[in-house]
């Protein structure tokens, strides 16, 4: 791999580490935000969940914005909006202003997390697109697990402003970084710049042949003149925006986020009583997030995606179903915070090098270049949809269904995402982005 390319990468896998950081934050923040502010449990949903009514916003849009005015533009833009975000929610009197401030960070996270994996895909060799795409996904762990260790330092004083403040600094790194990247060849391709976009894949690809390969395949892809929504009237076009779409949603309701904002909270349940211990716990579970996602890293190129994925899924049914038998045996109380602690772990490590990163990357594979950039908006707004309503509603889930059975309806869901798997995915290691093909198993 170049260093150039990997430079590239890693600069726009920034705006993972942001997404991963406003995310994660919340869950010890929401611990002194609702005594400070006296909140319900139905506000305290609201304060987490608010950030993602901003992602379905800001994902919404941003694909069009990003064929509009490119991709490193977008992302630029989305390091300026985070900035924001960050001292609104920091600085607030209030909670209306702090609700405020938590939909801008939102807005930043959903263009983000569109564009910066497309940005990415589209830049990498097709031998390592898996490895770099997963880097976006293992900034998001990075900075999950930032956020935990913020809020684990500033915990004892309760200082959750400084917690959401802490933002700022990525943020600026983000904006910094971007300003100096370059534009995505295929971008530049179909808006007819045809001399820098070639420059570009020549400083990408390992050698000439490789350059004049790729370039031939982009401009077989252009020959199709049906963009926007027009183009999913195409079948394979229309399926792969099905399978996109529903690997956005599943990666949701297997749970999650119920353990990324909630971590605190479920340990507590599970009788990890004070607030500084439960948020070291979740802190164990974010180092574990972040080791993990190395693995697809390192394997998602040489197994592949469909691999790793049937692995990732039977793991985390296996310690859902676990989580959910241990909350229904009584007896089991003066263990169960280790318990919890110890299938929470493996739950999230299984996600980590499995959904977590591969679903990114395959959103960002499937679709053809007149089309990508709007699948992959559409796609990651049906993921935050997915997202606004487990967060919304999980703890309304506990006290509805019990904690046993709300964990095996998770469990549940990892079976149906197997199936799904393995009935409509394609295998897309090595391909060229535009030679992939989707089509049913």
């Amino acid at each position: 791999m170049r260093p150039y390319v990997l430079l590239v990468a890693s600069v726009a896998a920034l705006g993972g580490l942001l997404f991963g950081y406003d995310t994660g934050v919340i869950s010890g923040a929401i611990l002194f935000i609702s005594k400070d502010f006296s909140l319900t449990t139905r506000l305290q949903e609201f304060t987490i969940s608010v950030v993602l009514i901003g992602c379905i916003a800001g994902s919404a849009v941003a694909g069009t914005i990003a064929d509009a005015i490119g991709r490193r533009l977008t992302l630029l833009a989305a390091g300026v909006i985070f900035l924001i975000g960050a001292l609104a929610s920091a600085f607030t009197p209030d909670e209306t202003i702090l609700l405020v401030g938590r939909f801008v960070v939102g807005i930043g996270i959903g263009f983000s997390s569109v564009v910066a994996p497309l940005y990415i895909s589209e830049v990498a060799p097709a031998k390592v697109r898996g490895a770099l795409v997963s880097l976006y996904q293992f900034a998001i762990t990075v900075g999950i697990l930032g956020a935990y260790f913020i809020d684990y330092v500033f915990a004892g004083r309760g200082d959750w402003r400084w917690m959401l403040g802490f933002a700022l600094v990525p943020s600026l790194i983000l904006i910094g970084g971007m300003i100096f990247m370059p534009e995505s060849p295929r971008y530049l391709f179909r808006r007819g710049h045809d001399s820098r976009a070639r420059d570009e894949l020549n400083r990408i690809a390992e050698n000439p042949q490789d350059s004049i390969h790729e370039e031939s395949s982009i401009r077989e892809s252009l020959k199709v003149k049906s963009s926007g929504f027009a183009a999913f009237k195409v079948p394979a076009v229309g399926l792969a925006l099905f399978i996109g779409v529903s690997l956005a949603l599943l990666q949701q309701v297997t749970g999650i986020n119920t353990v990324i904002y909630y971590g605190p909270q479920i340990f507590q349940m599970a009788g990890i009583s004070s607030n500084t211990a439960s948020i070291l716990a979740q802190t164990l579970v974010g180092t574990v997030n972040v080791l993990l996602t190395l693995v697809a890293i390192f394997f998602v190129d040489r197994v592949g995606r469909k691999p790793l994925l049937y692995i990732g899924l039977a793991g985390m049914f296996l310690a859902l179903t676990t989580l959910g038998i241990a909350f229904a045996q009584p007896h089991l109380s003066g263990s169960l915070g280790t318990i919890a602690l110890v299938s929470m772990m493996v739950y999230v490590g299984c996600f980590a090098f499995s959904l977590g990163p591969i679903v990114w990357l395959l959103i960002s594979e499937i679709f053809p270049l007149p089309a990508r950039g709007l699948g992959m908006s559409i796609s990651t707004l049906a993921n935050w949809v997915g997202n606004f309503l487990v967060s919304q509603f999980f703890l309304t889930m506990i006290n509805k269904l019990g904690r046993p059975l709300t964990f095996w309806v998770y469990a549940a869901l990892c079976v149906v995402t197997i199936l799904f798997i393995r009935a409509m995915v394609p295998e897309t290691k090595r391909e060229l982005l535009e030679e992939i093909r989707v089509q049913a198993a």
